[in-house]
This record gives C-alpha cells, sequence and structure tokens, in this order.
C-alpha cells in the first residue's frame, strides 16, 4: 500500500517539477489531475458536447479537439464560467476519488496526486499528507509568461483567476516554497520527502 502524498498549489510555482523529481528519483507513482480531467473532454465523450454546447464551436481545434489555450482565454479570471465549465465537464470529484482509491493501492513506495484544488474537494479523506508548493506572485507571473508564450495581462488574468497560497496555508501539512534556484527547491523536496517516509518506518 502506498503513501498517498497530496501536491498542490498555484499556477507556475513548481508542482509538476516537484512531482516529476518524485517519480524521477524516489520512485514515485504520479497522477496529475488536471491532465486527467482532460482525457475527460475528448472527442466522442459527453462532456466534449456539453462544452460545445456551453462555449461555442470556436472552443474546438483544427485537430478536433478541444483547443485549452482558447478555452483557457474565455474562462480564466471568471468565476461564473469556470464553474461552468466544470459542470459541462461532469463529475470530477468522483473520478478523483476512484483515482486515489487506486493510488492507495498501488505497490509504488510513494503515490503523488497532483491537483490544483486538493484541499476544495474531499480528497484529503485519501491521501496520507498534502503538501503546498508557494511561490510570489511576481515569480510565478514571469515563469507563467516565459512557459505558456503569454502576455503579461493574460499571466495576470490567470493568476487573478487561482486561489492564493495564504489561503490554504492551514490546511496543508507542509508548504514548500520555490522562488529560489531548481536546484534549491528540489533539495528541500529531498529533504521533506525523506523526513515524511522516516516518520512512518
Amino acid at each position: 500500500m502506498a503513501f498517498v502524498l497530496g501536491v498542490t498549489g498555484s499556477i507556475a510555482c513548481g508542482k509538476s517539477v516537484l512531482c516529476r523529481h518524485l517519480v524521477n528519483f524516489h520512485g514515485a507513482r504520479h497522477i496529475d489531475a488536471d491532465r486527467h480531467v482532460h482525457t475527460m473532454y475528448e472527442p466522442g465523450k459527453p462532456a466534449f458536447d456539453r462544452i460545445v454546447a456551453e462555449f461555442g464551436d470556436g472552443v474546438v481545434g483544427e485537430n478536433g479537439y478541444i483547443d485549452r489555450k482558447a478555452l483557457g482565454d474565455i474562462v480564466f479570471g471568471k468565476p461564473d464560467l469556470l464553474a461552468a465549465l466544470r459542470t459541462a465537464i461532469g463529475d470530477i470529484e468522483d473520478e478523483f476519488m476512484r483515482l486515489l482509491r487506486e493510488l492507495k493501492d498501488d505497490p509504488a513506495p510513494i503515490a503523488v496526486f497532483e491537483a490544483v484544488r486538493l484541499f476544495e474537494g474531499p480528497y484529503m479523506e485519501i491521501c496520507d499528507a498534502g503538501w503546498l508548493v508557494a511561490s510570489e506572485d511576481e515569480t510565478a507571473i514571469t515563469r507563467l509568461m516565459a512557459r505558456n508564450s503569454l502576455t503579461r495581462d493574460e499571466a495576470e488574468q490567470r493568476m487573478a483567476s487561482a486561489i492564493h497560497w495564504t489561503e490554504r496555508e492551514p490546511k496543508a501539512d507542509l508548504v514548500l516554497h520555490n522562488d529560489d534556484t531548481v536546484e534549491a527547491f528540489l533539495a528541500s523536496v529531498d529533504e521533506a520527502i525523506s523526513r515524511t517516509l522516516s516518520s512512518r518506518a
């Protein structure tokens, strides 16, 4: 039975860097909840039709799949539209709980569930610990502009739609700050996972 670690944080804070490191150097099994959601609205699935009905044919790319950037341009920074998108996708919470139950039974020493809304659902009922990755707003905006080829206004719009890390801090078992070098951040991850697993032994 795996130690299930929930990992969350705002956009461009370094969640995926942390998770890849745990996979590559600590033998973790990893599920990226955001990426998994994308499979829920692939062409031919009911959510695809619901999204097109809600947001129009303009969100369908030339390849026939939902164009996530076009969809993001519509919903980011608009809570009512984000809520409409989640409704159109379907029962995300139930799907994530199913994934978590699978992770719990995984033979890997660590199973990592990476989810933006980790603390906003019932997921900590199954997770053994919840880590929050945090970075200063300016750091995240700079990363987001470089990573996604966004203008500053576009990056700030996406940041505005995210929950600030200080609001989530009280619910986290550990907060890992990522405003320095990648090497320094990963060293703090190594120390934290070693401490966490040692406490279980």
